[in-house]
């Protein structure tokens, strides 16, 4: 893909391309492929079927983008949603992006200033003094 890009002097939007970076003809024909290439597949009557589905790596993708901290719009833009209704169906929460909160939680509550600033503690918010 890098190579196909500095040949044609410009970004190439697509994952599945020609050597000369126009999109491949037929998509579904170019994920089997690259299914089976990685090892994402299993075999029926001597076919061999993608176990993945192209949304299962967008899904990750949105999840690893807000991990990260990327705005959701940004995130949106790369993962090419055009309504946040849809992009939330894919930003899906597990159980260590909960755990992850709650710890950052637990530490946001404790923590302590010096310059003044209102101090989290146990459910109560009071000024610091000097």
């Amino acid at each position: 893909m890098d190579a196909i890009q500095k040949a044609r002097g410009k970004i190439v939007p697509w994952v599945f391309v020609t050597d000369e970076g126009r999109p491949v003809g037929d998509f579904r024909k170019a994920w089997a492929s690259a299914c089976k290439k990685a090892g994402f597949f299993r075999v029926e009557e001597g076919v061999a079927i993608p176990t993945k589905l192209v949304h299962d790596f967008r899904r990750s993708a949105v999840r690893n983008l807000i991990h990260a901290g990327i705005p959701e719009t940004t995130a949106m833009e790369l993962t090419g949603h055009k309504t946040r209704a849809v992009f939330k169906r894919y930003a899906i929460v597990d159980e260590a992006m909960l755990r992850e909160a709650g710890a950052k939680l637990a530490a946001a509550a404790t923590l302590s200033t010096q310059d003044g600033r209102a101090e989290a503690l146990r459910g109560k918010v009071r000024p610091l003094h000097g």
